[in-house]
């Protein structure tokens, strides 16, 4: 596998372990979760020596305000009571975390930085936890020890150091709890920048942008028990089997009592055929399997719009003969934009819906009688739809549909974002957001008597970009593993070098502490499955879920490390380091996490009386306020929009590409080289591709192929020795595995509505190799 000669060779960007026997391809028949899962996890918890504290874990895990949340997926947790409300991708998750392996100052000392630059992605999170902190040390090209008090000068004095606040950068990783979260853009604003980029910027900022637009409101409406209750639910973009197991159940659940279950994607995913839910013990004593689908829908890669215009379409020409197919009512007393988006739906032909679709006009019908005939429908979507040029435009479209019906504000029904990560929605609603509201603003002045900076800061790329010129000094990463989970791995790289200083919040090794700045910290904190110790006693954080649920995670292991810090101390040194004036008690907030959240409950809109309600059984619901059908938009009303429907039909020549996550892999985190739910064994340097475009291109099954994308300036990017494997994917189609494969997105490749970068839409060409 290689590159351009003017770019960095990728197999530095997130390769699992070397295979130890030949890749294999067969394809998958049998029901997602079930004995699969189980034999899956049992491995898993043997290989890392967890057979004690894994099903320890496993009763602990969700358990409202007595255990700890997953680390994992934002799903919610179960609303009866249901004891093992658990995932093989959590226990994974979890697993992998409560490791026995350590890294600590011998592991550094023996290793120079260049040498573990030359490990795979897998082994370096496969040496274990981080237990002290560490400091690049120029000279001997090796990670040395450093105390808390010094490290933390380090990262005072360069922010001290500034010319311009807005020369740093505070990254965020959807796994830091709220109370950190909040302590972390409130050192943000004070030192006086909204440089606060975040994995949404990479993820769901589409859908934010798009709801906000629409409903006034950046989130979904529904709850699980909209979930309980939906006549129709349509999955759109989403590999629920692996994003989100715990859907499996709700999924299970919605086919026994009824309701039409309709997945929409380019690859027909295990989660979109049948299941059997491992907790239901009965069905696993007697192999008894469940669908999880009444309808599949294969669009072409970013025909997901088309789809929903022709559905929207289709309502509408059924309303000229049978008007209850709208919710006129609903309609004309909550709703601005309707005339305007019918004349569009009317002018929209069929044929260019069916082109831009991939899709039969019978096919559309198809799910536009599903939808017309329920009383209330839930549409959700994750990735598959955001990472687009167009994906506002998308979700928008998603709105659109629902208002027809009057399908929001009422029991079982909304729109219903899938969010990928454990607190990424927290993240936002605490503060990290690259583009506060004045209103947000002026709160956080008032009660933390800071004087907030109002212009707005620098998401993910561009922050890239600020920091691959030179603008931005230096870098902070709360979590995640930045390096492989940006576009353009080798730009990345140059702009993480760039840096004068990169600091790293990490619980375990990973490429961004090799692919460093000019001085470099890696700063150990608490999994979320440990205690965490302060000075007023064991501490709980609290995470919210992607609907909105705010609850409390309680820590049940000893640390990994007893030099290990909290997040919230970690920034709470960090800020008092940087700002040693600050009257903001620092030190007192972390002493015991209750008194953060007294502060949030007068900074933030809907944590009233935080402490309290977030020890209620489940925790409590943000408010919503379109849920409640009060639409914070100019109109006062819920918005139409009214977008052309972008041409994504490929050039002859070459196929649209879409970066994917494996089964055994978490985000970045990858825990072998197999994909189970695909047929794959052995192999992650793969593309899937139609069979009819493999023998159009005279590629043979499993041969090796060279893909090469070609970004909007022109230039091209390429990966070769890639092996070809026949899918079930339309034709003009192509997808692999994601972080391998960010290096064909280019930097300069994200949308104009929502600044993500386009992954799931790249333009390629894919050939034998020579």
């Amino acid at each position: 596998m290689s590159t351009n000669s003017d770019q960095q060779d990728p197999r530095e960007a997130g390769v699992g372990p070397v295979p130890e026997a030949d890749p294999e391809f067969h394809p998958y028949h049998h029901p997602a979760a079930g004995w699969g899962a189980a034999k899956s996890v049992s491995r898993f918890m043997v290989r890392e020596g967890a057979l004690v504290d894994g099903p320890r874990a496993i009763m602990r895990m969700n358990h409202e305000n007595t255990g700890f949340d997953c680390p994992g997926c934002a799903w919610p947790d179960d609303t009866k009571g249901l004891h093992l409300d658990i995932c093989e991708n959590g226990i994974k998750h979890v697993t992998w975390e409560m490791t026995r392996k350590r890294v600590g100052r011998e592991f550094f000392a023996a290793r120079s930085v260049t040498e573990l630059s030359g490990w795979s992605d897998y082994d370096l999170e496969n040496q274990g936890r981080l237990t002290e902190p560490m400091v690049y040390d120029p000279e001997s090209d090796h990670y040395v020890p450093i105390s808390w008090k010094d490290a933390f000068e380090v990262v005072g004095r360069a922010l001290r150091g500034l010319d311009d606040p807005n020369q740093a950068s505070f990254y965020t990783s959807g796994r830091l709890g709220n109370e950190a979260t909040f302590l972390y853009q409130l050192m943000a604003r004070e030192l006086g920048t909204n440089n606060l980029p975040d994995c949404s910027n990479m993820c769901h900022e589409a859908s934010g942008r798009a709801l906000q637009a629409s409903l006034g409101t950046g989130k979904g409406t529904v709850d699980l028990k909209d979930w309980e209750s939906a006549d129709a639910l349509f999955i759109l973009g989403v590999n629920a089997a692996s994003n989100a197991p715990r859907m499996l159940t709700a999924l299970a659940e919605a086919y026994h009592r009824g309701a039409q279950i309709v997945h929409v994607n380019p690859l027909v995913e295990a989660a979109a055929t049948r299941t059997i839910i491992p907790h239901d013990m009965m069905d696993m004593a007697l192999f008894k399997t469940t669908r999880t689908s009444t309808l599949n829908i294969q669009p072409r890669i970013g025909g997901d719009m088309a789809l929903l215009r022709g559905m929207a379409k289709a309502i509408l020409e059924q309303s000229e003969s049978d008007p209850r197919a709208l919710d006129r009512e609903f309609i004309d007393r909550h709703t601005a934009g309707f005339d305007e988006y019918r004349a569009l739906c009317e002018a929209t032909s069929w044929e260019e819906i069916e082109k831009q679709s991939g899709l039969s006009r019978a096919d559309v019908l198809r799910a536009a009688r599903v939808y017309g005939e329920a009383d209330r429908s839930i549409i959700s979507w994750c990735l598959g739809l955001t990472q687009h040029e167009h994906g506002v435009d998308t979700v928008r479209e998603i709105v659109n549909l629902l208002l027809l019906r009057g399908n929001l504000g009422r029991e079982g029904a909304g729109p219903s974002p899938v969010r990928g990560h454990s607190n990424v929605q927290g993240n936002r609603t605490c503060g990290i957001d690259h583009r506060p509201s004045g209103e947000f603003l002026d709160r956080l002045a008032e009660v933390c008597r800071i004087r907030p900076p109002r212009e707005h800061g620098l998401d993910t790329v561009n922050t890239l970009r600020a920091m691959h010129s030179g603008d931005v000094k230096v870098f902070v990463g709360m979590g995640g593993n930045f390096a492989l989970a940006a576009p353009d791995t080798p730009y990345t790289y140059a702009a993480l070098r760039s840096c004068e200083l990169t600091v790293q919040v990490s619980t375990k090794l990973n490429r961004s502490h090799v692919v460093h700045g000019r001085q470099a910290l890696i700063l150990p904190c608490l999994g979320r499955t440990e205690k965490d110790h302060q000075r007023r006693g064991v501490q709980s954080t609290s995470v919210e879920d992607s609907m909105s649920m705010v609850h409390l995670s309680v820590g049940m292991k000893r640390p990994a490390s007893p030099h290990l810090l909290s997040e919230p101390a970690i920034v709470a040194g960090m800020a008092r380091a940087a700002l040693p004036d600050s009257a903001t008690p620092w030190e007192w907030y972390v002493e015991d996490y209750d008194r953060i959240r007294d502060t949030m409950a007068q900074a933030l809109d809907g944590f009233e009386d935080f402490n309290r309600r977030v020890r209620l059984p489940l925790g409590f619901r943000l408010k919503q306020p379109a849920r409640e059908l009060v639409f914070l938009t100019p109109s006062g009303r819920a918005e139409f929009s009214t977008a052309a429907l972008p041409d994504v039909v490929p050039a002859p020549g070459t196929l649209a590409l879409g970066t994917m996550r494996s089964h055994d892999q978490w985000n970045t985190t990858i825990y072998s080289d197999n994909d189970r739910y695909r047929g794959i064994r052995n192999l992650r340097t793969l593309v899937f591709m139609n069979r009819a475009d493999m023998r159009e291109r005279g590629i043979a099954d499993l041969g090796p192929v060279d893909i090469t994308s070609t970004a909007r300036d022109g230039s091209r990017r390429s990966l070769h020795g890639y092996l070809a494997i026949p899918y079930d994917i339309p034709r003009g189609c192509a997808a692999g595995y994601m972080p391998e494969m960010n290096v064909l997105c280019a930097i300069g490749d994200h949308s104009t509505q929502s600044d993500q970068p386009i992954m799931k839409h790249l333009k390629v060409t894919i050939s034998p190799s020579a």
